[in-house]
């Protein structure tokens, strides 16, 4: 035992000693991804960062695209150690999907990060509260209706009531996918009532004049530019978006009197799985940071901060 003990002793020290003789490991070296994005065969606009190892897992409504390069900057820059954030701008039917799935493909590609934070219209907000899938929400931006045509306005489009020309193609949100079809047609009823809703979601649909989308935000433009649309109600951030990026895009302003508001809000999921980082996230979209970039992009304020 003790010829052991001894043997044992000077195998440990030589360990010692010979780790002391190693360099001390570099640091390893930050991944810079090789890039393969070849429009349009093999690009995803709307899945940002890298969802195998995030501290931060962020899905909001994807008509706020335009806004989450300056946002997530800004949010970085107040919080460095939250540094692997992964975030998805698709819309929010879609998200909804995917978060009860447990996952999402997109072509031969499978996602399956969940979310720590939810940001959606409040209508899309309510139905997860109800399904217990995000704890109480809170209100951090607004926007309003407006109409994506070709520069120059060729069609002479001036109102919602033109979207029911027969010969207006329409590009239209589809309500199995997308929230916003639904304030779409609210609107259409407040413009032209019945009658202008079915002809554009029913008669013009089956003549092939209305063309239904299921990421708006991406082909409403795209269809114009393609010549595949004439117009295409969006939110107001997403035409001036197409403008202030000098797209061949023009917006045409609805009047208060036919126009829908919606109201964004955010909410922690239940299960959050980085919970510090997500009040980190939801703190910071209460500030005026936050709330100045949004309204740089178009969005109107929330309703309790138009109160103060």
């Amino acid at each position: 035992m003790r010829r052991m003990s001894l043997l044992n002793m000077l195998a440990l020290v030589a360990v010692l000693l010979a780790s002391r003789a190693l360099p001390a490991a570099a640091a390893p070296r930050p991944i810079t991804p090789f890039d393969f994005t070849v429009p349009p065969v093999d690009q995803i606009l709307d899945l940002h960062g890298d969802p195998s190892d995030p501290n931060l897992v962020v899905f909001m409504a994807g008509n706020q695209f335009m806004v989450m390069n300056a946002l997530m900057a800004a949010f970085h820059k107040a919080h460095p150690e939250i540094s692997r954030i992964f975030y998805e701008t698709l819309p929010p039917g879609i998200v909804a999907r995917q978060m009860r799935a447990g996952g999402i493909r997109m072509g031969n590609l499978v996602v399956t990060a969940q979310p720590d934070v939810f940001l959606s219209g409040k209508r899309r907000m309510r139905v997860m509260q109800r399904e217990g899938l995000v704890a109480a929400p809170f209100a951090y931006a607004t926007n309003v209706l407006a109409i994506e045509v070709k520069a120059g306005n060729p069609l002479h489009i001036e109102s919602l009531r033109d979207l029911g020309r027969p010969g207006v193609r329409v590009s239209m949100p589809n309500p199995a996918w997308e929230g916003v079809a639904m304030q779409i047609e609210r609107a259409y009823r407040k413009a032209g009532g019945e009658a202008l809703v079915h002809t554009i979601m029913v008669t013009k649909r089956a003549a092939g004049t209305t063309l239904l989308t299921k990421i708006h935000h991406r082909q409403t433009p795209l269809y114009i530019m393609d010549g595949k649309a004439d117009a295409g109600p969006v939110w107001i951030s997403e035409a001036l978006y197409q403008e202030r990026i000098h797209n061949p895009i023009a917006m045409v302003a609805i009047p208060a009197a036919d126009n829908v508001g919606a109201v964004y809000e955010a909410a922690m999921v239940t299960k959050v799985r980085h919970r510090t980082a997500a009040q980190d996230f939801l703190n910071f979209m209460k500030t005026p940071t936050a709330r100045a970039i949004y309204r740089s992009y178009g969005f109107g304020q929330p309703p309790a901060a138009r109160k103060e």
